[in-house]
C-alpha cells in the first residue's frame, strides 16, 4: 500500500502578514518497503513534508493516505495514537529528547503510553534495544553516559519499541563523525531489508543517498521537483549539478575520467568497483 500525497499544499500562519507557502499542490506517491530520500535546499519543504506523515502538521488543502488512513484538509483528523504508532518519526538529534534515568525505561516509556503493561512494555523495549545493537549491560545505565552513536540508536530504538510499520527520519546523521553515521545507515539499511520497514529519510548527505536508498526525492520551493530511483537520478549529472549539491565521489570520479576519455559505462557502487573498470579500461 503506497504513502500518497494529493495536491498537498500547507501554508504557515495562514491569514496573517506572516504567510508561508511551505507546500504547493504536492502530488507523491512513496512506495512501502523501500528506502526514500527526501532531498533538497534549505527551505524546500522537506520538514513540512515528512510531519504531515503522522498528522504532526495538518494539510491546508489536499489529503495525505498513509497506510490505511486519510488525512484531509476538510476532516478533522481521529484515531491519532494509533497512527503515530505506525509511523515513527525521528527528528535531528532524537537524542536530546532521552529522559529516563536509565535506558531501559526511557526505550519502554512509548510502550507504556499505548497502554502496554509494565512487562510487555520492557520485553518491547529489550526486543528493540537488540536490533539497534545495545548490549544488555548497558540496560540500566543512564542515557547520558552512553556516546552520541550509542545515545542515537537508544533514541531510535524508542520509535522501533512501538513496532512501526513506517520509520521517518529527518538528518539521522547529523552531529555524528563518518563513523558514527555509517554505522546508522547500515542500522536502516537492515531494518528495511531484514524488517521490511518502510524508511523515509531527509537527508543533504549524497553519500548515504547514493549508497543505501532505493528512491529520491527532489522538493524545490515546496514543489516536487522529480522523483526518481537513485540510479536514474545520478545517471543523470545535470541532477546535481541544477539543485547545486555535490555528487556522490563515485559520480565524480566518473566524471572526471569521462572528461578525459574514459568513459564508465557499467553501473558502479564501489571504489573497488571503480578501480576494476578503470583497470580493462586501461589494459585495452
Amino acid at each position: 500500500m503506497p504513502i500518497k500525497f494529493e495536491k498537498v499544499s500547507h501554508i504557515y500562519s495562514d491569514g496573517s502578514p506572516f504567510t508561508y507557502t511551505a507546500l504547493k499542490e504536492i502530488d507523491l506517491e512513496i512506495i512501502e518497503g523501500k528506502m526514500t530520500a527526501i532531498i533538497g535546499a534549505t527551505g524546500s519543504g522537506k520538514s513540512t513534508l515528512v510531519q504531515h506523515l503522522n498528522a504532526l502538521l495538518l494539510p491546508t488543502s489536499g489529503k495525505v493516505e498513509v497506510l490505511d488512513r486519510i488525512i484531509a484538509s476538510d476532516e478533522k483528523p481521529t484515531k491519532l495514537k494509533s497512527l503515530r504508532k505506525n509511523v515513527g518519526l525521528v527528528f535531528q538529534f532524537p537524542e536530546y529528547q532521552l529522559f529516563e534515568e536509565t535506558i531501559i525505561k526511557d526505550v519502554a516509556f512509548g510502550p507504556k503510553n499505548f497502554e502496554f503493561s509494565e512487562e510487555e512494555a520492557i520485553a518491547k523495549a529489550k526486543k528493540a534495544l537488540a536490533m539497534v545493537d545495545i548490549d544488555p549491560s548497558y540496560y540500566d545505565k543512564s542515557p547520558l553516559d552512553l556516546s552520541g552513536g550509542q545515545k542515537r540508536r537508544v533514541a531510535i530504538a524508542g520509535i522501533l519499541a512501538m513496532d512501526p510499520k513506517v520509520i521517518v527520519l529527518d538528518e539521522p546523521t547529523a552531529g555524528l563523525d563518518p563513523q558514527g553515521a555509517k554505522a546508522i545507515m547500515e542500522l536502516f539499511k537492515k531494518l528495511n531489508k531484514e524488517y521490511n520497514k518502510t524508511i523515509i529519510i531527509v537527508s543533504h548527505d549524497m553519500e548515504h543517498v547514493f549508497n543505501y536508498c532505493d528512491d529520491v526525492v527532489v522538493l524545490d520551493h515546496g514543489n516536487v521537483r522529480c522523483h526518481l530511483s537513485v540510479d536514474q537520478f545520478f545517471k543523470d549529472s545535470n541532477w546535481c549539478e541544477q539543485l547545486h549539491i555535490i555528487p556522490p565521489f563515485i559520480i565524480q570520479a566518473k566524471e572526471l575520467l569521462k572528461n578525459r576519455g574514459i568513459e564508465i559505462t557499467k553501473d558502479i557502487k564501489t571504489v573497488d568497483e571503480l578501480a576494476e573498470e578503470i583497470a580493462k579500461k586501461v589494459i585495452k
